[in-house]
């Protein structure tokens, strides 16, 4: 396994990766803003993502044998920076693919002398979770609140306080 930075030649993967990671999104969380349109669809905001002017730099994980199978981006926050996103292909994850990319951007953030470095996982996305922890993500500088306005409501689940307040998630 090679983490390397992304070629335009990665773009097909890269777009199935998006696909599947929007696929994910809207499995966690249905009714979310990903679901619908099949794999093409979900796929279309990768072009989007790339001509990104804040995005500082895009790796990929790469097999041999499989080719591109993961893949992470560098998003600029002023002085700091965002991992966004991180998506391992689903039959390779659990392998250490995520760390490796998590690594690989933590070092180019430290390598630029960023101040800071966040990511903002799906709570429900407890895999992720504990990666991130692992690599040294266990500051929550920042907690993104959700209300529901439409006729049909998210199946939230409960468990979750933060502040000494219940939320759902």
């Amino acid at each position: 396994m090679t983490v390397r930075p992304y070629r335009p030649t990665d773009h097909r993967e890269g777009r199935h990766l998006w696909a599947e990671l929007a696929e994910e999104r809207a499995r966690q969380y249905p009714l979310s803003a990903a679901d619908g349109g099949g794999e093409t669809a979900r796929g279309a905001g990768f072009e989007e993502y790339l001509a990104r002017i804040d995005l500082a730099g895009v790796w990929v994980a790469e097999d041999d044998d499989e080719g591109v199978v993961g893949l992470a981006g560098l998003v600029l926050r002023e002085d700091a920076g965002e991992i966004w996103p991180i998506v391992v292909s689903e039959k390779w994850r659990g392998l250490g693919i995520g760390t490796a990319l998590v690594d690989e951007v933590v070092e180019v953030a430290r390598r630029r002398q960023m101040r800071a470095l966040s990511v903002s996982p799906a709570v429900r996305d407890t895999a992720a979770m504990h990666c991130l922890h692992r690599a040294g993500f266990t500051a929550v500088a920042s907690v993104e609140l959700s209300l529901d306005l439409g006729r049909r409501q998210r199946d939230w689940h409960d468990g979750l306080e933060l502040t000494d307040l219940p939320f759902r998630y």
